[in-house]
């Protein structure tokens, strides 16, 4: 599959200002089409997917430095806009990282001639104009509860996030069956980030992007790394691949081959 990384315009956006945070009807329902009018950026054939929003169950696992978190920080302000009144989620492996995310929002709401102010409740927050708020979310289990009915939950950088974080915040979806994506470079064959990839079911879209399908990445740049972190750790970093840990005594295939699926599990 050739891949195409999406391209910003540059220059003024006075043509895409909203003002009241307001979306004609054909942009609330496609966010590509939100994306192309208003913020100048145009999404490959890839990155549609993911602003797709017929889509509610998504994990995308990209090469580093592909732009996750440029596309699915359209789609959070694009939820936030389109449904007023909405609750959009960001989660990730430590406060920095969802305030980075959410750095990414505030500048394309401010692109649009968006006023935007924290929501007065959370440090990481964005008060849109129509009352939707988005709220980014530590890395710590015990301070992420509380939170209910969001329309969108995204978690980054979904392989470094911890099970417990993950089993704190899914319930959140319990009333109002909101969307959730899980985006992230691999990191072994380990956590809810490689199950869900291995073992989630039909329920989920898969998407993989490799960095040797992403033109923005040379070749000699990636020669250079595949000499300087050895093939194990590029192939997971670079080929999107869920590699095993060098210092495992067995292999994840031999031990899977051990394994009898009629034999009810003791522990997890």
């Amino acid at each position: 599959m050739t891949l195409s990384q999406g391209t910003l315009s540059q220059g003024t956006l006075s043509q895409g200002t909203l003002s009241q945070g307001t979306l004609s009807w054909a942009e609330a329902a496609d966010p590509a089409l939100f994306a192309r009018r208003r913020l100048g950026f145009v999404p490959d054939a890839v990155q549609e997917r993911v602003l797709d929003r017929s889509v509610h169950r998504g994990i995308l696992n990209c090469t580093r430095q592909w732009g996750k978190s440029t596309v699915t920080a359209v789609k959070a302000l694009h939820r936030g806009l389109a449904e007023p009144k909405s609750l959009v989620i960001i989660a990730s492996p430590s406060q920095r990282q969802s305030g980075e995310f959410l750095m990414k929002t505030r500048q394309f709401a401010r692109a649009l001639g968006l006023t935007v102010r924290g929501d007065g409740m959370n440090e990481l927050s964005m008060l849109l104009p129509n009352g939707s708020r988005l709220v980014g979310l530590p890395g710590q289990e015990g301070t992420v509860r509380g939170f209910s009915n969001p329309s969108l939950l995204l978690i980054d950088e979904a392989s470094r996030v911890s099970d417990s974080l993950f089993e704190a915040v899914t319930p959140m979806l319990a009333t109002g069956n909101g969307d959730l994506w899980l985006m992230s470079t691999p990191a072994g064959k380990r956590g809810f980030f490689w199950e869900t990839w291995e073992r989630g079911g039909d329920q989920w879209l898969r998407i993989a992007v490799r960095a040797t399908d992403c033109p923005r990445i040379s070749k000699a740049f990636l020669e250079e790394e595949r000499a300087r972190k050895g093939e194990r750790v590029f192939r997971q970093e670079y080929l999107c691949e869920f590699t095993q840990s060098g210092e495992s005594l067995f292999r994840d295939e031999d031990v899977e081959a051990c394994t009898r699926p009629e034999i009810p599990v003791l522990w997890r």
